[in-house]
C-alpha cells in the first residue's frame, strides 16, 4: 500500500493537473494516478486514450484556452498544435511541482467507499496492483476516450474497413482511399480536411446540420469577439448577433450543400475550421446527407444516392463511461449526473467531479475554476449550500440546459463565459457560508433533505 494523502486524483491531464494544483495551494496533500508516462492527458499523441493525432490544433483561441496562472508564450500563433499543448501542460506541471504527486503507468480498476465514509483507490502499475485509502477521491480523467459507434448499426452488410476518429493519426491512413467521414465536429472537419488532400475521393456526411465558424472574424479570433460580447449580453441576444456575423462571413452552411442547422448557434458545441468550406466549395469534399445503409463497399445515402468506399470514418464522439466507480454511484448514468455546479454530488460525500461537463469554449479555464471549488471545500474555507438549496439550483439548472440544449447531454453542458463567472461568484459566496457558520462544510454530515425534487427528463442521446 502506498502513503496515505489526504486525497487522490484520477488523470493527469488538464483536469486532474489543475486539480493537483489547486490543491497544493490551499495545502492539501494529494496523490495523482494516470495511465501514461507523462502528464498531458489526451493532448500527449500515442498516450493511452489519447484521440490526438499528428495535425490536431486548438479549436479555441490560446489566450482563451490558457490557465489564469500560466499563461501560453506570447509568440505561440493563436491556433497551436498539440505538440505544443502537451509541451504547455508539461511544462504547467514542472512550473508547481506536480510531477511528485504523479504515480504515471498506474490504471484505476476500482473505488470504492468504505463504511467509515473513506475510500480505497486500487490501481495497476508497473509493479502490480496497489491500494491506497484516502479522505477523498477526485474524479478528473476526461470523457473522450471510449468511442461512440451509430447504435444500431446501420441496415446492410458492410464489408468496408471502418475506422473511428479515436484510432485516427495521420493522413496516411487515407491515402489514396476513398472515404466517408461521418459527423459535424471539430474532429470531423479535420479529418475531412486532412483526406482533401491525401484521399481519391473524400466525402463528408451529416445527418444534422451544425453551424460552422471560422476561426477569425474582424481580424480576430472568432471566440475572442463572443467572450467580449459574453461580459455585457445575455446569450439569446449573443446568438442574434453571433448568427449574424458568421451568416455575413461565411454564409448559412446550406449554402455550401450542408444541412441547415435545427437550432440556432450557441445551442450546441461550436465546430471551427477556416478550411472545411474552402475545400468544399473547390470540389475536394462532396457533402452527403446520413447514411441509410451499407451493403459490401456501396453506402446508400438518405436522398438515395449511393457511393463505393473503402473506409469509412465514424466522428461520432464518445460515450461516458467511469469503470472504476459503482454504477449507484453514478445513477442515473455518468452523463446525465446531478452535480451541485458540476463538481458535487448531491447524495455522495468525499466524491467530486472536474471536468465532467461539455463547453461551449475551451476547458481548461473551466477545470481550473472547478479545481478551486474543490480544493477550497478540502481546506474548510468554502462551504456548499443546503442539501435542499443544492438540488433545487441542479434542477433549475438542468430545465435551463433542457430549454437550451434539448435532450443532447443537457446535464454536461455549461456555456463558458457565464460558468467562469458563476464559479467565481460561488467561491466568493462559498467562503461567506463558511465564516458564516452556514451551509455545509467539508466533512460535517448533511441535513436530511427529500430526496424527490423534480428534475426534467431528458431524452438518450443517439449515435
Amino acid at each position: 500500500m502506498l502513503g496515505e494523502p489526504r486525497v487522490v486524483v484520477i488523470g493527469a491531464g488538464p483536469a486532474g493537473l489543475a486539480t493537483l494544483k489547486a490543491l497544493a495551494d490551499r495545502g492539501v496533500s494529494a496523490l495523482c494516478f494516470d495511465s501514461g508516462d507523462r502528464p498531458g492527458g489526451l493532448w500527449v499523441l500515442g498516450a493511452p486514450g489519447s484521440s490526438a493525432y499528428r495535425t490536431l490544433h486548438l479549436n479555441t483561441s490560446r489566450r482563451r484556452t490558457e490557465f489564469a496562472d500560466h499563461p501560453m508564450p506570447v509568440e505561440w500563433p493563436d491556433y497551436p498544435d498539440h505538440t505544443r499543448i502537451a509541451e504547455y501542460l508539461a511544462g504547467y506541471a514542472d512550473r508547481f511541482g506536480l510531477g511528485d504527486s504523479i504515480r504515471f503507468r498506474h490504471t484505476v480498476r476500482q473505488v470504492t467507499r468504505c463504511d467509515d465514509g473513506s475510500w480505497r483507490v486500487t490501481a495497476d502499475g508497473p509493479d502490480g496492483p496497489v491500494t491506497v485509502a484516502a479522505e477523498a477521491v477526485v474524479v478528473a480523467n476526461g470523457h473522450n476516450s471510449t468511442p461512440r459507434l451509430p447504435t444500431p448499426p446501420h441496415p446492410g452488410t458492410p464489408a468496408v474497413e471502418q475506422l473511428h476518429s479515436h484510432d485516427y493519426r495521420g493522413p496516411e491512413q487515407l491515402a489514396g482511399r476513398r472515404v466517408l467521414v461521418v459527423g459535424g465536429g471539430n474532429s470531423a472537419m479535420d479529418i475531412a480536411v486532412d483526406a482533401s488532400h491525401t484521399a481519391a475521393t473524400t466525402l463528408l456526411s451529416l445527418r444534422r446540420g451544425v453551424w460552422i465558424v471560422p476561426k477569425y472574424l474582424l481580424g480576430k479570433p472568432s471566440d475572442s469577439l463572443n467572450g467580449a460580447l459574453a461580459r455585457r449580453l445575455p446569450w439569446r441576444v449573443r446568438q442574434r448577433i453571433s448568427q449574424a456575423m458568421i451568416t455575413a462571413a461565411v454564409g448559412r452552411p446550406e449554402r455550401y450543400g450542408l444541412p441547415a442547422p435545427a437550432h440556432g448557434f450557441l445551442q450546441d458545441h461550436p465546430t471551427l475550421s477556416d478550411t472545411v468550406l474552402s475545400r468544399i466549395t473547390h470540389g475536394e469534399i462532396g457533402v452527403r446527407p446520413g447514411i441509410s445503409r451499407i451493403d459490401g463497399s456501396t453506402v446508400t445515402f438518405t436522398d438515395g444516392r449511393t457511393e463505393p468506399v473503402d473506409l469509412v470514418v465514424w466522428c461520432t464522439g464518445y460515450r461516458v463511461e467511469i469503470p472504476f466507480l459503482d454504477p449507484a454511484l453514478l445513477s442515473p448514468g455518468p452523463d446525465a449526473l446531478h452535480l451541485y455546479r458540476h463538481v458535487f454530488p448531491l447524495d455522495t460525500t468525499g466524491l467530486f467531479f472536474v471536468g465532467l461537463m461539455q463547453s461551449t469554449g475551451s476547458a481548461l479555464p473551466v477545470v481550473e475554476a472547478q479545481a478551486r471549488l474543490v480544493a477550497a471545500h478540502l481546506a474548510g474555507e468554502y462551504a456548499l449550500p443546503d442539501p435542499a438549496a443544492q438540488r433545487a439550483d441542479c434542477a433549475a439548472d438542468l430545465r435551463a440546459a433542457t430549454a437550451r440544449w434539448g435532450g443532447r447531454r443537457p446535464a454536461m453542458r455549461i456555456d463558458f463565459d457565464a460558468y467562469l463567472a458563476l464559479a467565481a461568484r460561488e467561491l466568493a459566496e462559498g467562503v461567506r457560508r463558511r465564516r458564516a457558520g452556514r451551509g455545509v462544510a467539508y466533512g460535517a454530515p448533511p441535513r436530511p433533505t427529500a430526496q424527490t425534487a423534480a428534475v426534467v427528463p431528458t431524452q438518450g442521446e443517439s449515435a
